[in-house]
């Protein structure tokens, strides 16, 4: 099912804020580039938002910025909260991670039981795609070799993880950037992932 989206006038009316209170948040990354999308219509190209995401986030924008300054909250909300660290039991908590997710990814990442935000990334989409059925904990192994490795290029605005198979041989790779991607014949595309929507929902849980 497709997201519901809301225009950029009725979001401007529905949370009670300027044009430049909205341009200046997503100048300072409190608010993704990428929710920020344009569609034509009658009337001709206007801007619409991910409604849940854009309205809970400017709710916690507004609640927040009355203890924080704009640099403080864009912080918060960057990327790679490189500071950030927590213990397994506090994932399990804010539900990042279930506990039969976390032991096998402690199982297959032999690492510490405390969780930088890179590695809260990589249980988060390991949860996401065992949990759906949709790999085994072979590929659930790749894939984490392939977070671990690109963890640089992950933090980029634009950045999918896609998982394939053909003839029973699965392929875990990252595409920055990319229009579109296409495959030889027969292979089977299982999963494709933005790191940067993973990221955000794991902030979410964050904060």
């Amino acid at each position: 099912m497709s997201e519901e989206l809301i225009s950029k006038k009725e979001l401007l009316e529905l949370a009670e804020i300027s044009y430049g209170q909205l341009y200046r948040w997503k100048r300072k990354d409190l608010i993704p580039e990428e929710w920020f999308i344009r569609k034509s219509t009658f009337t001709g190209q206007e801007t619409f938002f991910p409604k849940e995401k854009i309205l809970e986030r400017i709710n916690k924008i507004q609640t927040m910025k009355e203890n924080l300054s704009l640099d403080e909250l864009a912080d918060m909300f960057s990327p790679n909260i490189s500071d950030l660290k927590l213990e397994k039991d506090e994932l399990i908590k804010r539900n990042i991670v279930t506990s039969a997710v976390l032991k096998i990814y402690l199982e297959l990442d032999q690492g510490s039981h405390q969780f930088t935000f890179s590695r809260m990334v990589e249980v988060y989409v390991l949860e996401i795609l065992l949990q759906s059925g949709e790999i085994n904990l072979d590929e659930g192994r790749m894939l984490l070799q392939v977070l671990k490795e690109n963890a640089q290029l992950i933090k980029q605005k634009k950045c999918e993880l896609v998982i394939t198979r053909k003839l029973g041989v699965s392929s875990c790779l990252l595409l920055i950037n990319s229009e579109g991607f296409y495959f030889e014949q027969g292979t089977k595309v299982i999963t494709v992932i933005s790191m940067m929507t993973c990221m955000e929902e794991i902030k979410a849980k964050l904060l």
